[in-house]
C-alpha cells in the first residue's frame, strides 16, 4: 500500500526532526541536542494513576501506576532510539497509554546508551532491570507473576534479548508475554526490506548503520545471540506479539523472528500495518493505524498477563 498524503507529511515532519543524523552529524552527543530540540509530536499527556522516578539498583526508572486497586500485571518498558539515542521523555506517551490501556504498571527502563556505553550495557541493564520490577512488583503495586516486557526498534531488541537471557537464566524473572514493535533482529541488514524501504521512510540504512556502528563497533560479534537474537536458539521463549510497519527496513527481520519463535513451538503472532513507517507507534494523536496499533498492543497485554 502506498504512503497516503496525511502519512507522508507525518513522515516530512520527522525527517525534519532527525536533520543528517547518522549521515552528517555523526557524533552521538549532538545527535542527541539536535533531538532535545524538536519540538514534541505529542497530544497532551494521557492520565494515569501516577506517575514516580526510581532507581533500579543503578539505572533510573519511570513508574507508571494506572487508576484502580492493585496488584497490577507489571510492564518493563525498553524505548527505541538506536541503542543511542531518546530518553524516559521521548516514550512519555506510549508509557502511559500501555498503563492505562493494559491495565498495568509499567517501567520505563533508563539503560545505558552506546557510543558510551557500548553492547552489551543496554542488554544488561534491561534484564538488570526487569529483575529489580520483578523482585519489587509488590512495592510497586504490581504483580510478579504476570510480568511482561515490551519495547518499540531497538527497545524491542532488547525485550526479545531479556527473555532469552531470563530463559538462559532458568526461567528467572519468570515472563508472561513479549511485546515488540518493529524490533532490531539482525545486524546483517540484508532483507528486501531494507532494499525497499532504506530511503525515504524517515529510518533509513545510513541510520541503521550508524546506530550498529555506535552499539557494537565490532562486526564480528555483532552476530552474538544477545545482540542479534534472530540467531538466537528460540525455544521455551514466552508467547509475543510482534507488530510491523509495511514502509520500513525492520520489517522482515522483525516478522522472521516472529516465524523463528513460531518454529520453535512458542506462540507469536504478527500484526503489520499496511501504508505506515518505522516510528509509526505512539503517533495516536495524528495516523488513525497508531491509535490502532496502541490499542492492538495492550489488547495482547492484558491478554498475555491475564487480564479481562
Amino acid at each position: 500500500m502506498a504512503v497516503d498524503e496525511g502519512t507522508r507529511l507525518v513522515i516530512d515532519v520527522l525527517t525534519d526532526v532527525f536533520p543528517k543524523i547518522g549521515t552528517e552529524v555523526l557524533d552521538a552527543a549532538e545527535a542527541r541536542r539536535i533531538l532535545a530540540q524538536a519540538p514534541p509530536m505529542a497530544a497532551e499527556p494521557y492520565p494515569v494513576g501516577g506517575v514516580e522516578d526510581r532507581m533500579a539498583g543503578e539505572i533510573p526508572v519511570r513508574v507508571y501506576r494506572p487508576e484502580g486497586e492493585g496488584p497490577h500485571p507489571v510492564v518493563v518498558y525498553f524505548h527505541g532510539g538506536g541503542f543511542t539515542l531518546c530518553t524516559l521523555d521521548t516514550h512519555d506517551g506510549v508509557c502511559r497509554t500501555l498503563c492505562a490501556g493494559a491495565n498495568a504498571v509499567v517501567v520505563s527502563v533508563d539503560y545505558r546508551l552506546a557510543p558510551e556505553h557500548p553492547y552489551p550495557a543496554a542488554a544488561e541493564d534491561a534484564y538488570a532491570a526487569t529483575m529489580w520490577a520483578y523482585e519489587h512488583a509488590a512495592e510497586l503495586g504490581g504483580d510478579a507473576g504476570r510480568l511482561a516486557v515490551a519495547g518499540d526498534s531497538a527497545g524491542g531488541n532488547l525485550a526479545a534479548v531479556t527473555c532469552l537471557k531470563a530463559r538462559d537464566a532458568g526461567g528467572s524473572p519468570p515472563i508472561s508475554f513479549q511485546l515488540l514493535v518493529y524490533p532490531v533482529t539482525d545486524a546483517a541488514m540484508d532483507t528486501p526490506s531494507h532494499q525497499e524501504n532504506g530511503e525515504g521512510y524517515f529510518l533509513t540504512n545510513a541510520h541503521m548503520r550508524w546506530y550498529w556502528d555506535n552499539y557494537q563497533p565490532d562486526p564480528a560479534r555483532r552476530g552474538e545471540p544477545y545482540c542479534s537474537p534472530i540467531r538466537a536458539d528460540t525455544h521455551g521463549l514466552p508467547p509475543a506479539l510482534v507488530i510491523t510497519a509495511e514502509h520500513d527496513p525492520l520489517r522482515d527481520e522483525g516478522e522472521a523472528y516472529a516465524g523463528k519463535l513460531r518454529a520453535a513451538g512458542g506462540a507469536a503472532r504478527t500484526l503489520r500495518f499496511e501504508g505506515m513507517f518505522h516510528g509509526f507507534f505512539g503517533l495516536d494523536a495524528f495516523l488513525p493505524a497508531a491509535k490502532s496499533a496502541s490499542e492492538q498492543a495492550c489488547a495482547a497485554l492484558r491478554d498475555g498477563l491475564g487480564q479481562r
